[in-house]
């Protein structure tokens, strides 16, 4: 079966002073799981893992997460704890798509959307913004993701109209189903100076080596193979395709050295070489 999707976010020394952070931020964290190299946790019902991976891969705003809340006090205090000591790319104000709404990144450079009564029932998804060479490709995207994963369905997509302020029929503004777990998807004709890369990655535990070809295989067509599991789809996003026997293997003593001495040879995962290589 595929598991949850799950979000990966690339820190340099700081992963646990990130987690620790949203835990005094949001209510809604729940830890899981603990190590030097990672942190594990839900925020607000959605699995996260920040990795200790070093320099090089600038977390930036091609990736952001929309945060839903109810209440203005909540909203209000949220706000002033990300943006202390960070950026605000649009202030906290009325907009005509919510009464109260901001974007900021955090003093990790983690960006975040917050919204008031939002007609979206979940309170956390990853936006993705498509623009630079991604420009016009949005509708194609979301079309390419649903088709990969079961339980997945085009929610709602706003187009531009001509007049408005970007390009006629580009993705205003979209949401989507991944194996049941929400997504937003909008697209821009203006120069952000900033694209995908590894500081964030979407993270797909699955049983079997079939369910792991099908979708390193499709998603890397256009794309570029990475090392460990990790792979750039066509469109530069990044995504870890990993097997779920992993976690059993590094979790005991006796097989994890070996276990990580197989992987680190590996592009795709092969559940047979990581099973050979721990007998």
């Amino acid at each position: 079966m595929i598991h949850e999707i799950a979000t990966c976010l690339w820190f340099d020394k700081n992963a646990k002073e990130a987690a620790d952070f949203y835990k005094s931020t949001f209510s809604g964290f729940e830890p899981i799981s603990e190590n030097p190299m990672a942190v594990n946790y839900r925020l607000l019902g959605r699995r996260f893992m920040h990795l200790n991976g070093g320099p090089g891969y600038p977390i930036n705003p091609s990736i952001s997460f929309f945060i839903n809340l109810e209440e203005e006090n909540e909203i209000r205090e949220t706000w002033e704890k990300l943006t202390k000591n960070g950026t605000v790319l649009m202030d906290l104000n009325s907009y005509p798509w919510s009464p109260l709404y901001g974007w900021c990144a955090d003093q990790f450079g983690v960006n975040w959307q917050i919204m008031k009564n939002h007609e979206s029932h979940e309170k956390l998804a990853p936006n993705l913004m498509f623009n630079g060479a991604n420009n016009g490709q949005a509708s194609e995207a979301i079309d390419f993701y649903t088709s990969l994963f079961p339980n997945s369905k085009i929610l709602f997509k706003a187009l531009y109209e001509k007049g408005e302020h970007d390009t006629e029929g580009n993705v205003k503004y979209s949401q989507f189903t991944l194996n049941g777990k929400p997504f937003h998807l909008m697209e821009s004709s203006m120069d952000h100076q900033h694209n995908f890369n590894e500081g964030v990655s979407m993270m797909v535990t699955v049983d079997t080596q079939e369910e792991i070809d099908q979708l390193w295989d499709n998603l890397v067509e256009g794309g570029a193979p990475g090392r460990c599991g990790w792979l750039k789809d066509k469109y530069g996003v990044s995504w870890q395709i990993v097997p779920s026997i992993l976690g059993k293997l590094m979790t005991n003593p006796e097989t994890a050295p070996k276990a990580t001495y197989a992987f680190l040879q590996m592009s795709k995962f092969v559940i047979a070489d990581l099973e050979n290589a721990v007998k």
